[in-house]
């Protein structure tokens, strides 16, 4: 099958395969406080690392909605680990909830303070990561078109890891159980690890 952006069969492809092709996708559960004190947490499945040295994360937010919004007027938000545990809380977090509603009290999930941000983290995920903005970008089209899509990147500035997932020295992230995003209503769940070396001066 063959088909143009755009062209797609939908008699054939009724449901867009993109989001399903590009899988499976690491879940940012960004939390962030906004500058007069709101308090959001949503998850985003356009969310992954793109930096070692420093380490930077990124998630995109399709529109601006709150959480690119706070994180864009605070200079900050927490990455927080979605995990199989928390799979039905995270979920809960991405309802549509009026702005000034708290995501943590419809969820039943617990803020934590963060040591370097201002922004809360979930104190029931195993990993959490605090980060500063470090610049936003507004994607655009080929045709060199802004979109109302904007990345948020963020250098992390400081870690908290649940230490029952360190074993022997790394963190476990099959017994932490991460959670990714596929397409359609679909998730994966990290469950299973296997190692590969890679060849001499490989990147990546």
């Amino acid at each position: 099958m063959f088909y143009e952006t755009g062209q797609r069969d939908k008699s054939l492809l009724p449901r867009d395969p993109f989001k399903a092709i590009v899988a499976p996708r690491p879940i940012g559960w960004i939390s962030t406080r906004s500058r007069d004190g709101l308090v959001n947490l949503a998850p985003y499945s356009f969310f992954n690392a793109f930096s070692s040295a420093p380490p930077i994360v990124g998630f995109s937010s399709e529109g601006a909605k709150d959480s690119a919004a706070f994180a864009r007027d605070s200079g900050e938000f927490v990455a927080n680990l979605a995990t199989m545990d928390l799979l039905h809380p995270m979920s809960l977090s991405s309802a549509p909830l009026p702005r000034g509603q708290s995501e943590f009290a419809h969820t039943g999930l617990t803020m934590a303070p963060c040591r370097l941000v201002g922004a809360p983290r979930v104190a029931e995920s195993h990993a959490a990561m605090e980060c500063k903005v470090t610049e936003i970008v507004i994607l655009k089209n080929m045709r060199g078109e802004s979109t109302d899509n904007y990345l948020v990147l963020g250098e992390v500035v400081a870690f908290h890891i649940d230490e029952r997932f360190i074993r022997d020295g790394v963190f476990d992230t099959a017994a932490a159980q991460s959670l990714a995003r596929c397409g359609y209503q679909d998730y994966a769940v990290v469950d299973k690890l296997f190692t590969l070396a890679r060849p001499p001066g490989g990147g990546g």
